[in-house]
């Protein structure tokens, strides 16, 4: 019996069943505005294959909704938890020639999705299977017969911009050839959130006998195909490989990381690499909280994706083709997002992708001028506002990380500070001291303050490197956010260049460039009043006139009711004006740390832990934007967050799990232990490190990877 016992475990490891990608439900965030896709990827992969149920549209970012049937095929990339549409690349659709009028709907009960894997029953009984490696999509397709047919649709994309009579085409150019019955190649080059070129091989593993070449519509520059095929076995295998670069790197990424045929054997490798990024941390906790932590980590480790080919070119965002470092080049860099926790989180559980992630961001600054905003595919779309690479890089070389070179850092710093681009006009920020709102109507709060945390990562990187007359300069205009301060109000506001207040004036409005236009950006004056606080709490409150007020304000912004919250404005899971759908309000909890009342900020945290998350396809309130949602999650459920992302330093909140264990590769562990954890032991007033009492409400990141263990007695008020 002991060696039967032992086998079964063997199997069950083998498997993957007895690790943590077992907790993975990635079916999370797909219903609602999470904005998650059920297909499989790679850890930092540059495919992600899955079903398209809609091309366009703010529901269907990935290209996906829990609650859809419908389905126009299964292309080959997207990205995960944005709040724009695009990628989509290569669609293919297989068909029962005898039931074409079932060929766009699928049973739902039929649908599985797991790590690594992916599959259905479409109404026309045609079973499809995805899998993945890091650069080729494998789809298995099982038909009730041995006549087949597959559409390709190389016209298709997740589109942004709503263009019913196609009038501006995605596809820009195109050319395809078909190599030979078992092959199609070429490329396009699309317009859309960014304008980019992707390369591609498409490869069947049994001869099509006829294919058919549909009509165009009027602005279409890309082909469709309907591919006829008489199987043997009635299944058809296809791999598709995708490049940044040419039609041939394509060809070394199939021929490299797919050589067979045997979709088992690529689904066990892709599982096998998952575990070994998910099994970095172990906890004790209800299996419900493993399956929402667990799905987090699987969201962070989505991205950012490398689109460096197996050889290490890549297509910069100058158009040239170059060799990258150690072959990794990272895009898919949602920075304004994930610079807040996702990127911290990563220097824990994935230091080794650090160095790459930041000379990748050198790359870009040498080719563009000044460091990227969020690049797509390798071009940068200049999506939000601010700098934040800045603090990116600022927090990478504050952690120890030195595989880059700190002095040509600075100066990227510097220069993306100091000359004017597509998201920084320094001029008139220096001639007034802030953005004035007549002469940019838009956003002018949210950029002034934003840039004021971008300036003090540049001070704070002057200083480390002993640049004196850069910091000086910097730490002075990392105070322009206090010249939009208005003491009657007591909040930020709108100024224009004669010194003037706009008017009229209701800090519950939220503001958002696409649709509603104004001082702030996705937030209102309440969310935006706590950015400062990143980097200079102690002047928060001096403003405010001391901790009292400052208490007061935290307390009043958590109780002041929501007026007509509208999603679309970043409006979403709301306390009082506390909004966790959206980015600008993450930090603002940890606040309470520093306030006359810090028990309620933990209070806050068990709130939103409980309320706004779920193991459910609607269990995720507000955009995931590329894992930065989810790192929120991972950080509160540990215990800290970093409310200053670049200082190093995590300000300790309130654990949500029993225990905790984060494994180095260095073989030292750090482990988090809540004793008396229940669900009503939600506070703590004693911390310990290594059996030490804290009396810092905070850990940094150097505690941290030392390894040992940070105790917290939990108790009720």
């Amino acid at each position: 019996m002991r060696k039967l016992v032992i086998l079964f475990f063997l199997f069950c490891y083998n498997l993957g069943i007895s690790q943590n990608a077992q907790y993975v439900n990635v079916f999370i965030g797909t219903d609602g505005t999470g904005h998650t896709f059920p297909g499989p990827s790679m850890p930092f992969g540059m495919v992600q294959p899955g079903p398209d149920n809609k091309d366009i549209g703010w529901n269907h970012t990935s290209g996906y909704q829990y609650r859809d049937t419908m389905l126009l095929g299964f292309s080959q990339t997207r990205f995960s938890g944005t709040g724009i549409n695009e990628m989509g690349d290569v669609l293919l659709l297989p068909i029962n020639p005898n039931k074409k009028s079932y060929k766009n709907t699928y049973y739902k009960s039929t649908e599985v999705g797991k790590v690594g894997y992916y599959a259905l029953t479409k109404k026309d009984d045609v079973k499809v299977e995805l899998t993945c490696s890091e650069r080729v999509a494998f789809h298995q397709y099982t038909f009730p017969q041995s006549t087949a047919q597959v559409w390709v649709d190389l016209q298709h994309g997740l589109r942004f911009v709503f263009d019913e009579n196609n009038q501006k085409g995605l596809v820009l150019d195109s050319e395809v050839r078909i190599e030979n019955n078992t092959t199609l190649s070429g490329f396009c080059s699309t317009q859309n959130w960014v304008n980019r070129k992707y390369f591609f091989v498409i490869h069947f593993d049994q001869p099509f006998t006829n294919y058919t070449i549909q009509e165009k519509k009027e602005n279409e520059k890309a082909p469709k195909y309907l591919l006829d095929f008489n199987l043997k076995k009635k299944t058809l295998k296809v791999k598709i490989s995708l490049s940044s670069v040419s039609i041939d790197g394509a060809k070394r990424n199939l021929h490299s990381e797919i050589p067979h045929w045997n979709f088992k054997k690529v689904y066990e490798n892709n599982l096998e690499q998952w575990n070994n990024y998910l099994n970095r941390i172990e906890i004790d906790a209800s299996l419900k909280q493993k399956e929402i932590f667990f799905t987090s980590l699987y969201h962070l480790f989505l991205q950012p994706s490398n689109i460096a080919d197996v050889d290490g070119q890549y297509r910069g965002v100058d158009d040239k083709i170059s060799i990258a470092p150690n072959k990794t080049y990272y895009s898919t860099l949602s920075i304004w997002d994930v610079y807040r926790a996702a990127f911290p989180l990563l220097q824990i559980l994935a230091p080794e992708k650090i160095d790459g992630i930041i000379q990748t961001m050198l790359i870009h600054h040498k080719a563009k001028g000044f460091l990227p905003i969020w690049t797509a595919w390798g071009q940068d779309n200049y999506c939000m506002i601010g700098n934040h690479a800045i603090p990116i890089i600022l927090s990478a070389y504050q952690n120890g990380f030195k595989g880059f070179n700190a002095n040509d850092a600075l100066q990227a710093m510097v220069e993306t500070s100091t000359r004017s681009h597509i998201n920084s006009d320094w001029e008139l920020y220096n001639e007034y001291g802030y953005y004035p709102f007549d002469k940019l109507d838009n956003e002018a709060v949210s950029r002034t303050l934003e840039s004021g945390y971008d300036d003090w990562c540049v001070a704070k990187m002057a200083f480390m490197l002993k640049k004196i007359n850069t910091f000086k300069t910097f730490v002075l205009r990392s105070q322009y956010y206090q010249n939009l301060y208005d003491k009657e109000t007591s909040f930020f506001r709108g100024k224009d260049t004669k010194g003037n207040w706009r008017e009229p004036f209701n800090p519950l409005i939220a503001t958002s460039p696409l649709n509603n236009p104004g001082d702030y950006t996705e937030a209102n004056a309440w969310q935006y009043f706590w950015t400062p606080a990143q980097f200079d709490i102690p002047g928060l409150i001096t403003l405010l006139g001391g901790k009292e007020n400052f208490t007061n304000k935290l307390n009043q912004f958590f109780t002041i009711e929501a007026d007509n919250p509208n999603k679309f404005l970043g409006q979403e899971a709301m306390i009082g004006q506390y909004a966790h759908g959206n980015e600008p309000s993450h930090h603002i909890i940890y606040l309470y740390a520093m306030s006359n009342e810090p028990l309620r900020g933990q209070k806050y945290i068990h709130k939103v832990i409980n309320e706004f998350h779920n193991n459910t396809p609607d269990g995720m309130i507000g955009n995931d934007d590329c894992g930065q949602m989810s790192a929120w999650y991972i950080f509160s459920s540990l215990g800290f967050y970093p409310v200053n992302p670049a200082d190093g330093q995590f300000i300790l909140g309130s654990p949500q799990i029993k225990s905790a264990t984060i494994k180095f590769k260095n073989k030292k562990q750090f482990t988090i232990l809540a004793n008396n954890h229940s669900t009503e032991n939600i506070y703590h007033h004693l911390r310990f490190l290594n059996n030490r009492k804290m009396e810092n409400n905070f850990i940094t990141y150097q505690e941290l990877i030392q390894g040992g263990t940070l105790t917290f007695e939990m108790t009720k008020q």
